[in-house]
């Protein structure tokens, strides 16, 4: 059920997106918050499965870093503060998805090949960042245990940080190409050469 009120918020942002006058990338991003932070909040039951590592690290390819770092903070604290809870973890979490919109940012030439979306590169790329994310935001246990439990605390995450890798290979399935879409139409970079965006197999 949740699925399908993500769905529909998707299409409801998608057809207020087309509406919109100003094509800069900031409205993007007021459109790609709500869909984060609705998202999170609603796949909240399913452990570390949500759509807000694969958001950021497309912002990251499109946009450059310090916007993905901006959405990643504002996504986190607006989540955090008035729906999941908000600790120390919070700035960890910033931290984390920053450095995915980081990595996004450096392999977008990578990502973004040939005019197309290598779809399969960032299956891996974001895979990749559920692990990175996660060892991250571990790193918050140090504020309340002693250094010598974190390797033992990574690895009972294991499976999470699996649920998480997954997870973001199903949303690079189902969201990045329309996002993608909706992001080259706000993409204002000038050095930037138009992007086809037909996901390659």
């Amino acid at each position: 059920m949740n699925a399908v009120i993500l769905s529909i918020i998707t299409l409801a942002l998608l057809r207020s997106e087309k509406s919109l006058d100003d094509k800069s990338p900031w409205s993007m991003l007021v459109i790609l918050a709500v869909f984060g932070i609705s998202g999170r909040i609603l796949f909240e039951p399913l452990p570390n499965f949500q759509p807000v590592t694969t958001i950021v690290l497309l912002t990251g390819v499109f946009f450059g870093a310090p916007r993905a770092v901006a959405l990643a903070g504002t996504i986190t604290l607006v989540s955090n503060y008035l729906f999941l809870g908000h600790g120390v973890w919070t700035i960890f979490q910033i931290i984390g998805w920053g450095s995915i919109g980081f990595l996004g940012a450096i392999l977008s030439n990578r990502i973004l090949s040939n005019k197309q979306i290598n779809i399969n590169f960032l299956a891996i790329v974001a895979a990749m960042s559920a692990f990175i994310f996660d060892f991250i935001v571990s790193l918050s246990i140090l504020f309340e245990a002693s250094p010598n439990m974190l390797l033992p605390y990574l690895i009972n995450g294991l499976l999470f940080d699996l649920y998480h890798a997954v997870g973001n290979i199903l949303f690079v399935a189902w969201i990045a190409s329309p996002l993608g879409e909706l992001m080259h139409r706000h993409r204002n970079n000038p050095n930037s050469e138009a992007v086809s965006l037909i996901a390659s197999k």
